[in-house]
């Protein structure tokens, strides 16, 4: 049984994962809860991975996951943000069968990426909105401190615009595909890490062509 206050912030990190993908900071938290300072809010997510609820992700401190919602002892899936459920993957690829994966695409250093389909992936239907989706299992630790893991499976809404700090698959050159945070900047077209190992990688707008937009990411397990 959650308190109120439990109940309030555990939906409130559940909302903001759904909007941007990322948890809110200790700062958001407080104004959001309007409490008098950050131990409170400390108290309160230890008392949520107590119960449960939710799990501090390792590498970055304010990366959150919220394990299962107080409505339900399901997982919680949030758009744009973590699964924990076991997704069936039909590996024959038969068509009219969750989304397509595509192969493999870097969270690191750039690798040939959207490849022929290799199977398909089963996700619950609000994870995904209206538009044509696809998948990519990810490669490489260079996203981890958005909760990107190499491994994880993303789902990526097609498009070929995307707003400054979006999480998108970038083709470079026309050749190879890598998953970063966009960032422009004035002429330049800048694809950001979420790992401290890794340079922000500057190039101009002509040399990136955005291929699609992260909706939400998934974690396979065996």
């Amino acid at each position: 049984m959650l308190t109120a206050k439990q109940k309030e912030l555990l939906l409130y990190i559940h909302e903001r994962i759904k909007e941007s993908g990322v948890s809110p900071s200790f700062d958001e938290m407080k104004e959001a809860l309007d409490l008098a300072s950050k131990s409170g809010i400390h108290r309160l997510i230890t008392a949520l991975e107590e119960r449960g609820f939710l799990r501090r992700l390792p590498h970055r401190a304010r990366a959150l996951e919220v394990l299962k919602l107080p409505e339900s002892a399901a997982t919680a899936a949030p758009p744009k943000g973590r699964s924990t459920f076991r997704p069936s993957v039909v590996a024959d690829g038969r068509s009219g069968m969750g989304i397509p994966i595509l192969g493999q695409i870097a969270a690191g250093v750039p690798i040939e990426a959207l490849q022929n389909e290799i199977g398909r992936i089963q996700a619950p239907d609000d994870l995904l909105g209206a538009g044509d989706h696809f998948a990519l299992e990810v490669k490489g630790d260079s996203m981890i401190g958005a909760g990107i893991l190499d491994g994880d499976v993303v789902l990526i809404k097609r498009t070929d615009t995307a707003d400054s700090g979006d999480i998108v698959v970038a083709l470079v050159d026309n050749e190879e595909a890598t998953l970063k945070r966009l960032r422009k900047r004035g002429n330049s077209i800048a694809l950001e890490a979420a790992n401290p190992a890794y340079e922000t990688r500057i190039f101009g707008p002509d040399r990136v062509r955005v291929q699609g937009k992260l909706v939400a990411m998934i974690r396979r397990y065996s």
